[in-house]
């Protein structure tokens, strides 16, 4: 009997590499240029931002990328699935770019509204589809302020809205005595609205008065807290540009308090207020003032 000839019957070695050919042609035949390309643009797509011009940005990226895997698929007859795999994911993201581009160009504003937005919401961060938003809960159209023409009357006009200067120049009075000026994208009742709880209702205390054509947005003050409620995000936007547009009157207050000495008094600080004096402090004015007085007799006596 013959031994077994062990290096025949191991096939093993010989099928796996008629079935299973190595990859020979690897380090002289490296992927091309498009392979490349259309992998870093995947790389960039995805490090897009949240925002609609970063969504814009990341979807761009990623349908030329999934173009260039394509096209690189394209090449191979073999890779007939790749190639219909990055075609439709191409066709999603370029679905998508379409949709962001239309909302993108839906958000355009013109005129003072979008200088409203340059100047008051976009330094703080707000996204134009937010802003887009507060916009549609306004009045439709904007108010005008002819010139002399109030736009609230002192102890008369109740405080049902929240409205901001698009244009023009308004007095601020309180029983006739000036006040300050409010200019264009200031609030015109912002501590008016401030003052008051949503269950509440007021009456103006101040008269503003147009002193050339104004033109103003308002908001109706119940539509404006039912979206607050939808959106606590434009609750917190408001309560800032509301908050920060007081301040600023309050710091055109402070520039223009003078007390008697020439000295600037800060309105912000609790001693500025001054109460009347009760009857003790009368009695212990006059009681230092007759002091005051007679120590130099009693000086002159004991000399």
């Amino acid at each position: 009997m013959e031994p077994p000839d062990f290096a025949a019957l191991n096939l093993t070695q010989e099928h796996a590499s008629s079935r299973h050919p190595l990859c020979a042609e690897w380090e002289s035949h490296a992927q091309g240029p498009v392979f490349h390309l259309a992998h870093i643009l995947l790389f960039l797509g995805f490090t897009g931002g949240s925002g609609s011009y970063g969504r814009l940005y990341s979807f761009s990226l990623l349908v030329l990328g999934f173009l260039c895997s394509s096209l690189e698929s394209w090449w191979d007859p073999c890779a007939v699935e790749s190639l219909l795999w990055n075609l439709a994911l191409s066709c999603a993201c370029l679905g998508q770019t379409l949709l962001i581009s239309f909302r993108l160009r839906s958000l355009n504003f013109s005129g003072d509204v979008l200088k409203l937005y340059d100047c008051v919401f976009r330094r703080i961060g707000v996204s134009p589809a937010h802003f887009r938003e507060i916009i549609v809960c306004s009045d439709p159209d904007a108010h005008v302020l002819k010139k002399d023409q109030c736009f609230a009357v002192e102890g008369k006009t109740p405080i049902d809205k929240l409205s901001v200067l698009l244009s023009g120049r308004v007095r601020v009075t309180v029983k006739g005595e000036f006040l300050h000026y409010i200019y264009p994208f200031q609030f015109l009742d912002s501590p008016e609205w401030d003052s008051l709880r949503p269950s509440e209702e007021g009456i103006f205390q101040v008269t503003l008065c147009a002193e050339e054509t104004c033109h103003y947005v308002s908001w109706p003050r119940k539509k404006l807290y039912l979206l607050f409620a939808k959106h606590r995000y434009i609750a917190r936007i408001f309560a800032l540009v509301v908050r920060n547009d007081i301040a600023e009157k309050l710091y055109s207050l402070s520039d223009k308090a003078v007390n008697r000495d020439g000295h600037r008094c800060d309105l912000r600080l609790p001693t500025f207020c001054h109460m009347p004096p009760t009857a003790v402090e009368d009695a212990d004015e006059k009681r230092q003032g007759e002091m005051a007085v007679c120590e130099p007799l009693l000086s002159e006596q004991r000399d």
